[in-house]
């Protein structure tokens, strides 16, 4: 029931900043997820959803999308990432790590998470782990063999909204780079 006393809650949006890959690092990506033995019960996240996080922002109201969007168009720059080590986390969570630390994409990421922070908006005080996710409830999955590294040419980074339910799914709302 609506509480008349009170304004109603303005839609939001569930946005988070990512490197989206082209469609050859998504095959490249696809290449590494398919080289694991999943186990049964094992959630795949879907080719079209596979990308680097670069902050979680979390929900936004919907009217304040344009204004984030702007505050977050920032040069990308252009670096490589090179990726080839796969990893099992805690909680079954199946991840591709970089091979390397890059100084780049630690520049990328402090300053998104300035931009983030002058519009008021929420960062995380944990460290930063850059990784690529195949799969939650994969605990026992284990690589058939190993593929070879991949390297992602980094031109653009992204805004990009979750979408709840049936139908849902991610949707680029802004590029930048």
């Amino acid at each position: 029931m609506i509480d008349p006393g009170r304004p109603p809650t303005p839609p939001r949006a569930r946005l988070f900043l990512a490197l989206w890959p082209t469609p050859a690092v998504r095959g490249k990506l696809l290449a590494w997820r398919d080289a694991f033995d999943w186990p049964p019960g094992s959630a795949l996240v879907a080719p079209e959803k596979l990308h680097l996080t670069l902050h979680f922002i979390g929900p936004v109201v919907r009217e304040r999308i344009d204004e984030v969007a702007e505050g977050l168009a920032l040069a990308t720059g252009s670096f490589e990432l090179g990726f080839g080590r796969a990893e099992l986390w805690p909680g079954g969570i199946a991840v591709l790590r970089p091979l390397a630390g890059s100084d780049a994409l630690l520049a990328l990421h402090r300053r998104l998470g300035e931009a983030l922070r002058a519009l008021d908006l929420p960062t995380e005080a944990r460290p930063y782990r850059p990784h690529v996710t195949f799969a939650r409830k994969a605990a026992g999955a284990a690589l058939r063999f190993e593929p070879e590294p991949l390297r992602w040419r980094v031109r653009s980074h992204a805004l990009v909204e979750s979408r709840p339910g049936r139908g849902g799914g991610y949707v680029v709302l802004r590029r930048y780079g």
